[in-house]
């Protein structure tokens, strides 16, 4: 089980970066235009960010399955 959990980090870190930079980088964008461009730029992010959180819960499922390896499938 506790293989499990050290297999779970780097999904989950990745993740969190992903995030943040999503966040930082178009919240820095949305900063300097405004109008219709910054509805655009909030939506893209949480799109991504939904996204990657969505692809970390899958492959954290897999991981607890026992499914390490996904590309031995194939």
């Amino acid at each position: 089980m506790k293989s499990h959990k050290t297999k779970m980090i780097a999904p989950i870190v990745v993740a969190v970066v992903a995030v943040l930079y999503y966040a930082v980088y178009f919240g820095f964008l949305m900063w300097l235009v405004g109008g219709v461009w910054r509805w655009l730029l909030g939506i893209i992010p949480l799109a991504f960010s939904a996204l990657i959180v969505k692809v970390c819960c899958e492959r954290i499922n897999e991981i607890k399955k026992g499914e390490e390896d996904d590309l031995s499938k194939y």
